[in-house]
């Protein structure tokens, strides 16, 4: 199990306490350039996995699609440079092919390379996964997510590496095919009260 260094305990004296990933009470695990080198027990069993079964592999098994895997790298390397905290909610999958929607909290050690080396705190989240959900492409959901954070247009392009107006557009056509009105309702849609009539 790696020891990693987390954030001290008061105590008395120079010594700094130091706890594995097991002792951690929330889903968490150590990452290099996106391989999982250790995680604990809670992190393991989100996936229905042991640890043996996911140390030392891809978080890409851990994805629906590649597709999903390759697209949030690319937002996370921008967004997690410079030792920064970044967070995201998306779509994962268990070994047994369940998905789920899940909020994921990360911080790189590395300012000039953020996927180098890398905490990730993954909380499953009580989103329902609905058919209206499955219809929406990869990136109208990730555009979806972003929008019910409370992010405007320029924020959005601005973590994807998109324009402006492409963001503006992917909003406009998600409105039109979820047939709601503004941005309140697809955001009240997407968080899951209004999926029930809209199914």
């Amino acid at each position: 199990m790696t020891r990693i260094l987390l954030p001290p305990v008061a105590s008395a004296g120079n010594d700094v306490p130091r706890f594995s990933l097991s002792e951690v009470p929330v889903p968490m695990v150590y990452a290099t350039h996106r391989i999982i080198r250790d995680c604990n027990a809670l992190f393991a069993a989100l996936f229905g996995a042991t640890r043996e079964d996911i140390v030392d592999q891809s978080f890409s098994r851990l994805y629906p699609e590649i597709d999903d895997f390759v697209r949030t790298g690319k937002m996370w390397q921008t967004n997690l440079s410079g030792g920064r905290v970044y967070y995201d909610e998306r779509i994962m999958m268990g070994l047994d092919g369940t998905r789920f929607w899940c909020r994921v909290n990360g911080r790189s050690r590395s300012l000039e390379a953020p996927f180098a080396e890398a905490l990730y705190c993954f909380e499953p989240m009580q989103r329902p996964l609905t058919s209206a959900t499955h219809v929406l492409t990869d990136r109208q959901r990730q555009v979806l997510t972003l929008v019910a954070q409370g992010k405007t247009n320029a924020m959005i392009a601005t973590e994807t590496g998109l324009s402006r107006r492409t963001i503006e557009a992917h909003r406009a056509r998600l409105m039109a095919a979820l047939g709601v009105a503004n941005s309140a309702e697809l955001v009240a849609w997407f968080l899951g009260d209004a999926a029930r009539k809209l199914r």
